[in-house]
């Protein structure tokens, strides 16, 4: 719920705000919002509770998901991005804290000092035409050339311009089929062209979650602190017991999740539609006893994909709690916006256990490499070469 007030504010003040306002594209509201709330967060600023843990910085952070993860593996969050309002009103709703905005615009020498760099960062296509141009006259292209114009090209600048010891990056699965996978290979590529050692696998969630949702992680340690002789390897600890999604239901839903038979009949005619073509496309009813397909960003639409049976009635889709719970956040997350960013949110966020137990992965790792000559590494390596 928003509630409205009046302030008044000096001339020059009003016209910072408005050149203000043209600069970041953002509404009077908006920029008054983000001021208080930046205000009040150095005002009842704490110092950090873990001096020993290692720093890590939250980029695309979403609703913060990363952050719980990575806080959760004894570390400290000492910056967060994330340029969508409504995530950052959830961020700062759970955190306390504003994340910065457009990171392209953010200057990377201004970022604190960090060991671990996260970011689940969107997929884009990468521009060919200069790169082909470099290679026809026989030039070296670095990641500046191959990424520039997207927002990857901003994780490797903050990589270059900080060095941490570590990063993991979190994406689609289809990132490596992506642009017949040339997008992958200039990530690899660019990472290894900044001197680190990359290791990445497609994990999925539903062994922490009931959802099935794969994600491709993407793990780099740095071979000018470590050396080459670096090994990392994702060894997983799921529990023992997997959810299913009756766990995760709650006990009285609200009436307005059931679908109106309106939508009902559209989406059984719809299924039944592409049935007849051949086509799997259609609502997904969730086993309760199982997995559920999974949450997109689009399930505020319709809920198509994992709707719940109910006796007597027509389907319903998932509360913004459930889907919290899909994605493996604690009871105690706020959800201060609407249904419908709520929907968008979850989708749009990650299975927290499963990164709590890679972030955990790294933490280890990086313990290890801080209390070991970078010498072994290196050994270690040749004696593999020659094996």
């Amino acid at each position: 719920m928003a509630r409205q007030i009046h302030i008044r504010v000096d001339d020059d003040i009003y016209e910072e705000l408005c050149n203000y306002m043209v600069v970041s594209g953002q509404t009077m509201q908006d920029c008054l919002s983000i001021a208080i709330r930046q205000m009040l967060v150095r005002a009842k600023a704490e110092p950090l509770q873990n001096n020993n843990g290692y720093k890590f910085i939250d980029l695309f952070a979403g609703i913060g998901g990363m952050r719980i993860a990575f806080e959760s593996a004894g570390g400290q969050c000492v910056y967060s991005n994330e340029w969508n309002k409504y995530s950052q009103q959830t961020y700062f709703a759970n955190f306390g804290v504003q994340p910065d905005g457009d990171i392209t615009k953010v200057n990377a020498e201004n970022i604190p000092d960090h060991d671990i760099l996260v970011a689940g960062f969107p997929c884009q296509p990468f521009s060919i035409a200069g790169v082909s141009k470099k290679n026809s006259l026989g030039r070296a292209t670095g990641f500046e050339d191959k990424t520039q114009g997207t927002l990857f090209f901003d994780v490797c600048r903050i990589l270059k311009a900080k060095r941490p010891k570590a990063f993991m990056l979190e994406n689609v699965k289809n990132l490596c089929s992506h642009d017949k996978g040339r997008t992958f290979r200039v990530i690899q590529e660019s990472l290894e062209e900044l001197n680190y050692k990359v290791f990445f696998k497609i994990v999925d969630g539903k062994q922490y979650v009931p959802q099935h949702r794969e994600r491709i992680v993407i793990v780099g340690f740095d071979m000018e602190r470590y050396g080459n002789g670096i090994d990392f390897a994702f060894r997983l600890s799921p529990p023992e017991k997997q959810p299913v999604v009756k766990d995760i239901l709650e006990s009285a839903p609200d009436r307005k999740y059931t679908l109106s038979d309106k939508l009902w009949t559209y989406l059984q005619n719809y299924a039944a539609k592409h049935r007849e073509a051949g086509n799997g496309f259609g609502y997904g009813i969730a086993p309760l006893d199982g997995v559920t397909r999974t949450i997109s960003a689009r399930y505020y639409k319709d809920g198509s994909e994992i709707l719940i049976e109910q006796r007597g009635k027509n389907p319903r889709r998932l509360t913004p709690r459930e889907c919290a719970r899909l994605q493996g956040f604690p009871d105690t997350f706020k959800i201060p916006v609407s249904d419908t960013q709520a929907y968008k949110q979850f989708g749009n966020s990650v299975v927290v256990p499963l990164m709590s137990d890679i972030a955990r992965l790294i933490v280890s790792r990086l313990e290890v490499l801080d209390t070991t000559p970078c010498e072994f590494h290196a050994e270690e390596s040749l004696r593999r070469e020659a094996v």
